[in-house]
């Protein structure tokens, strides 16, 4: 336990990412921290206030890693990405066995992105499980922000639109929406944007 917090002062107090791995170098946890050092150390201090879980989490840690990162939106893909490829089982544990959310494009026309906690594959198409939520509301967030993709449940058809059933919302207003209820935007245009956020989402 010396060396391990040995290894804990030598963390740096920088944002990123650090991972724990058992006797067997089998990566066992991974997190993110504003403040690595200061996370990590969190672990080793006050251990009565600890859960039982995080109690025997620590009991197992034998190496200790880290990688600096930029920015929070840079920690939380790369944590993602670790945990999506090495399935580390306390970032299950920990998560006291909670449905994890995904993020679906939803099967109709001009198809809408959402938050789910439940999984269909007829309802559209998934990415994820997430294994946190901040994590997914910011790539939502960074979606929003970069595309025009609506957010209403409306059933664009285009019986429905050629009828013009609809009228814009404050949405379209705003700019967040370029009005395909009303015929502003084509189908096709708008596909275009959802390839662009599957790029985005196949890398997170």
């Amino acid at each position: 336990m010396d060396a391990i917090k040995m290894r804990v002062a030598s963390l740096p107090d920088q944002p990123g990412i650090y991972r724990f791995y058992n006797q067997n170098e089998q990566l066992i946890y991974v997190g993110k921290a504003k403040n690595i050092k200061k996370r990590v150390g969190s672990y080793f201090s006050k251990q009565s206030s600890h859960s039982q879980k995080t109690r025997k989490l620590v009991s197992e840690i034998q190496k200790i890693d880290s990688t600096i990162v930029s920015d929070e939106f840079d920690a939380l893909l790369l944590e993602n990405n670790f945990i999506k490829q090495y399935q580390p089982k306390y970032n299950i544990l920990l998560k006291d066995d909670k449905t994890f959310p995904f993020i679906c494009i939803v099967d109709e026309p001009f198809p809408r992105i959402i938050s789910t906690r439940k999984y269909n594959a007829n309802f559209g198409e998934y990415f994820g499980p997430f294994t946190s939520v901040v994590s997914l509301k910011s790539v939502l967030d960074l979606i929003r922000k970069l595309y025009s993709i609506r957010t209403c449940a409306l059933s664009l058809t285009e019986k429905n639109i050629s009828s013009q059933k609809f009228k814009v919302c404050l949405e379209y207003h705003i700019g967040n929406c370029l009005g395909p209820c009303v015929g502003h935007q084509n189908e096709a245009h708008y596909l275009e944007e959802i390839n662009q956020c599957k790029n985005i989402l196949r890398v997170t």
